[in-house]
């Protein structure tokens, strides 16, 4: 069995490299060695058990929550992104959407394929995104598109000519809610299950060093906990967008209605992530 590579040292590396990468306002050129790849990958059960538990899927379902399959690529990502060849700072790069596409449940039990792409750099109103898709089939699946594919973007912030969109109008919040409450530690305990051990999650005083009053709750632990009450499964196609930090501890509101759902805080005055879940049929 293929291992994903430990985090750790390439996000250390990322971190060394920041200071020397100055991204350009009009580089939309595709990363060179933008792809990464693992084989015969196979789930680590207590691996599984610590996701589902700190973003409270059910661990009686005999497939993988929809978010999983986006924590086994990420350290591939990480490879990508902390790569000399990579043109953008890691430090200070911010997680602003996911969308995820599902055709099937897939099994705890399978062994699979797993395929990380960047595809491109593109222009955005306050910097540089990077586009990054993640694949996930079966080993031996000759099928065009994977069974489990999303696509991340993740923003440089720096000076460009790039015009910004028409503002929309201010949402309101969805009606109804659930409170949640979320303590203190909820960035170690996801680091823990998730490998991502980013300082600005850990602990207040180093996420202060990164600008933030205290730590923050990582944002596809969010989106994670969203789906694990919206109960999304299956064929399904789902998208999200973070919009504001979760500062921890911290008091947030989850709403839904047909197929929306966000999550806010200041009684409702500040939106930290908007999102559609879709049922695939056909």
């Amino acid at each position: 069995m293929t291992a994903p590579p430990p985090l750790l040292p390439l996000m250390l590396r990322g971190a060394l490299q920041s200071p020397f990468k100055r991204p350009r306002g009009t580089d939309n050129t595709p990363p060179p060695h933008g792809t990464s790849r693992i084989t015969q990958l196979q789930v680590r059960a207590e691996h599984l058990t610590a996701y589902e538990r700190v973003c409270a899927y059910p661990t009686t379902r005999d497939d993988l929550p929809v978010t999983y399959p986006h924590i086994l690529g990420f350290p591939l990502a990480m490879r990508l992104m902390s790569a000399r060849s990579f043109p953008l700072p890691l430090l200070g790069l911010v997680h602003t959407s996911i969308g995820i596409t599902q055709q099937r449940d897939l099994s705890p039990a399978g062994t699979y394929e797993l395929t990380v792409t960047i595809p491109e750099l593109r222009p955005h109103h306050r910097g540089t995104e990077a586009v990054v898709v993640t694949g996930l089939r079966p080993t031996g699946d000759t099928g065009e598109t994977p069974v489990w594919e999303s696509t991340s973007t993740y923003l440089a912030r720096h000076r460009t000519d790039t015009p910004a969109p028409e503002e929309q109008p201010k949402a309101e919040p969805l009606p109804g809610g659930t409170e949640w409450r979320l303590a203190g530690d909820l960035g170690r305990r996801y680091g823990a299950a998730s490998g991502d051990r980013n300082p600005i999650h850990l602990h207040p005083l180093t996420a202060r060093a990164f600008g933030f009053p205290r730590a923050i709750a990582h944002g596809m632990w969010t989106v994670a906990r969203c789906l694990a009450e919206f109960g999304a499964h299956g064929p399904v196609h789902v998208q999200a967008r973070f919009k504001a930090p979760v500062l921890l501890p911290g008091t947030v509101t989850y709403a839904a209605r047909g197929p929306a759902f966000e999550l806010r805080s200041g009684g409702g005055d500040r939106l930290h992530l908007t999102g559609e879940v879709t049922a695939l049929t056909g």
